[in-house]
């Protein structure tokens, strides 16, 4: 996938090291006199190193690099004690990445280590905005029979907007994903009991919302990165809705390796499903 990330120079680099500790996600190490960067699985693109840098040697540029995986990061950082965890930490909060934030908390849970500096029962503080916040609903209802009477919601996490959705989000690893343009719920009577039971949501509008080349990149991270067990596209009958399954299928192209099964159900205006098709 293409993303940003740094680019060493060789030529002005002095093996100083300077960089090296103001990367807590493990990155860069100096290798025959050089920083390297070691993996693009660890490197953010954030750019933590730059200010640290005497000679100018690092920049973060955008090319084609392997996604960088918060787990494994944090993998990295569990064995570098909690000074390197708080840094992390506090490195993500500061740029906005609520979602690696978020799974980043989700690590340490599964691990049984606190936050350095905080209480158990704060452990999982956010400080971005609340209505972006990746979490699961563990909605009781999903697998519940269906009564008479009043219908309870079956959305199981949030955030849905496509361009909230935390891609390295715990929840979404072994899920089934449905991404459906935004009119299909209003269409589907029964949307919440026949399509939301058994997978997790991402929504989008393909004609109005803006930032589709953001767009493009989140499927394809979704694709290769997020561990989803299959994805589901549905779309209206009308034809400014292709444009979400053009998208997809970009993103699979930039994606071959993806094993996931992907479908494509279209609906009518009415409310029915007139296609469903393996992409």
């Amino acid at each position: 996938m293409k993303r940003k990330i740094i680019t060493i120079d060789e030529t002005r680099c002095d093996g100083c090291g300077l960089c090296i500790p103001n990367c807590p996600e493990g990155a860069i190490r100096i290798i025959d006199g050089k920083a390297r960067l070691v993996s693009d699985l660890f490197c953010d693109g954030l750019g933590a190193c730059l200010g640290h840098c005497p000679a100018g040697a690092i920049t973060v540029t955008e090319r084609e690099a392997q996604a960088y995986s918060e787990e494994k990061v944090m993998e990295n950082i569990i064995r570098q004690g909690d000074g390197t965890i708080r840094a992390h930490l506090e490195h993500l909060e500061e740029h906005g990445e609520t979602g690696y934030y978020d799974a980043a908390i989700a690590v340490l849970q599964r691990n049984n280590i606190l936050v350095p500096g905080k209480k158990k029962e704060a452990a999982q503080v956010f400080s971005g905005c609340p209505g972006s916040r990746a979490m699961n609903l563990k909605n009781s209802a999903a697998s519940e029979p269906e009564t008479a009477g009043a219908r309870s919601s079956r959305l199981t996490t949030w955030p849905v907007q496509l361009h909230l959705v935390p891609v390295n989000a715990p929840h979404y690893r072994g899920r089934d994903l449905l991404l459906a343009a935004d009119c299909v719920a209003y269409a589907l009577g029964d949307f919440h009991r026949d399509f939301l039971r058994d997978n997790v949501l991402a929504i989008a509008c393909p004609k109005l919302d803006e930032g589709q080349e953001i767009y493009l990149e989140k499927i394809t991270a979704l694709l290769s990165e997020s561990g989803i067990a299959s994805l589901t596209v549905m779309t209206m009958e009308v034809p400014c809705c292709s444009g979400l399954v053009h998208m997809v299928k970009q993103a699979l192209a930039r994606v071959p390796s993806a094993s996931c099964p992907v479908m494509w159900k279209v609906v009518s205006m009415k409310g029915e499903v007139l296609q469903s098709t393996r992409i």
